[in-house]
């Protein structure tokens, strides 16, 4: 299943240091459920990926600073000439959420293969008309030149 927003609210809260049931709350749950939302949400696997993937980019960011240089989000998009590099990129990245992955696929796909049965009204015609002028209907040889 996909990480939802009240998902990713209770890993933000999770990660700010709040306890299970504290960070339910904050992501919306009812009070009387939290505790056991908590222990459910804190096993999910969509949150501990989430929670996998902010931690890295936390320590690269720590790692980016302690070198001296800046880390913006923006500079994996920078990586890549060609935005089908990009989305093959995000969709071939396994740590990334599902839904994000499938995104990618789906955007990328027209430019990967192309329509079946798109074709015009012209070459629709063209195509029924070579179709009819086979077989018994075909037209002729014409005749031989003499020399």
């Amino acid at each position: 299943m996909a990480l939802t927003d009240k998902k990713r609210r209770f890993a933000d809260a999770l990660m700010s240091g709040a306890s299970q049931a504290e960070a339910a709350v904050t992501a919306g749950y009812s009070e009387k459920t939290a505790k056991q939302q908590g222990y459910k949400l804190a096993r999910d696997p969509d949150v501990l990926r989430y929670i996998e993937r902010m931690e890295a980019l936390e320590d690269e960011k720590q790692q980016a600073s302690a070198e001296g240089r800046q880390v913006n989000l923006s500079d994996l998009a920078q990586r890549f000439d060609d935005p089908a590099d990009f989305l093959r990129s995000v969709m071939n990245n396994e740590r990334e959420e599902m839904r994000l992955r499938m995104d990618a696929a789906k955007t990328l796909m027209p430019y990967t293969h192309g329509k079946i049965g798109e074709v015009g009204k012209k070459e629709k015609q063209r195509e029924a008309a070579q179709n009819a002028a086979k077989g018994r209907f075909a037209p002729s040889r014409p005749p031989q030149r003499l020399q």
